[in-house]
């Protein structure tokens, strides 16, 4: 999975068929899009770049804001680990490349269906870190998506992920 998509429950499957629509127009006409057991959480696997879809996406909203009608958020993801906290370290550690020793940071952990202390793996992968930790406007978020026994992760700027409804509200102002 490289795209973690959310959307209202039991719109799961409209949102599949939207994003395979998307998807075919930005260039990949065989994504495999998996409705997980989670309410509201799609799973996808894509060629495409996941940070550069999300870039496509909000072009697509800010040309035409009701082309995107199910998928509430977007988010991209540059790495899979289990969800194990030695695991999640070690693919935080991998990608800490992506932020530069000026830049500032924030962790950024969403759980489903996980008892993983985020506690305990803020303070992990922080005590590994020297640069500035901002949590009002970072110029780095580090995301971990937990779903279950799988981890995302990923080193992105804040307009690297995408809130349909943010688009769409700024742009109706």
């Amino acid at each position: 999975m490289n795209l973690i998509i959310t959307c209202a429950r039991h719109l799961e499957t409209e949102t599949k068929q939207e994003l395979i629509g998307i998807l075919d127009k930005i260039g990949d006409s065989k994504p495999r899009i998996i409705i997980t057991d989670m309410s509201g959480i799609l799973t996808v696997e894509t060629v495409l770049d996941p940070i550069n879809i999300v870039k496509k996406i909000k072009e697509m909203l800010l040309d035409e804001p009701w082309c995107v009608r199910y998928c509430l958020r977007v988010i991209p993801i540059q790495k899979i680990t289990k969800t194990q906290i030695e695991e999640i370290e070690k693919g935080v550690l991998e990608l800490i490349k992506f932020i530069s020793d000026e830049e500032s940071y924030r962790i950024s952990i969403e759980k489903r269906n996980s008892n993983i202390s985020s506690q305990d793996l803020i303070s992990r992968i922080a005590s590994k870190i020297k640069n500035k930790v901002s949590l009002e406007f970072p110029e780095k978020i580090i995301l971990i998506e937990i779903l279950g026994n799988t981890t995302g992760i990923s080193v992105v700027k804040t307009t690297d992920i995408l809130s349909v409804e943010k688009i769409k509200r700024s742009n109706s102002e």
